[in-house]
């Protein structure tokens, strides 16, 4: 009998490149079902609802809070985000790897509901790799990059609550030791 899938989420600080190591990951293996959370924030060019997100307003979202459908919500930039629970329990029940790309707030909302699920933290190269990845986008100005920065020193320090952690030193190696923590290789 093969082990029953758990519930993985992939957490780490801003910049450190969690997003690109996801989609080389399903690239390869988009069997790996990717969570789509639902968000208040109004969709962006080319967003598609139910694709990207699941685009809702406050109200229903309050409504999803008060009902219990959502495994972890937080507020970041002003809107909230959260990821429905029962897509998420459809998949583990019919034996399919589920992946949750979320940030530490919610990782830790997501072990108090689900304390057999595997958290994986996605930790820098260096901290001095993190700054350049975040100052290098330049679309922000230098409050919201201190901003980030701040947040990233306290998503670093929370590194010893997870299960694993993986260096992003190579998103290819990263996306083959997930892969593998999935179960999928």
């Amino acid at each position: 009998m093969s082990e029953r899938p758990r519930l993985t989420v992939l957490s780490g600080p801003s910049g450190v490149g969690k997003s690109t190591v996801v989609a080389h990951m399903r690239a390869a293996h988009p069997e790996v079902w990717l969570s789509v959370s639902a968000t208040t924030r109004k969709p962006r060019p080319g967003e598609r609802d139910g694709v990207q997100y699941h685009f809702v307003d406050d109200d229903i979202f309050d409504k999803l809070i008060a009902n219990g459908e959502l495994l972890e919500w937080a507020v970041f930039a002003g809107n909230r985000y959260g990821t429905p629970r029962a897509a998420v329990q459809e998949k583990l029940d019919a034996g399919e790897p589920v992946l949750l790309e979320i940030d530490l707030q919610g990782a830790r909302q997501v072990r108090e509901s689900m304390p057999d699920a595997q958290l994986v933290f996605l930790a820098p190269p260096s901290w001095e790799e993190l700054v350049r990845r975040l100052t290098g986008r330049g679309t922000e100005s230098a409050e919201v990059i201190e901003e980030r920065l701040q947040q990233a020193r306290v998503e670093l320090a929370a590194e010893s609550e997870f299960d694993t952690t993986l260096v992003n030193t190579s998103v290819e190696d990263v996306a083959a030791e997930l892969l593998a923590l999935l179960h999928v290789v």
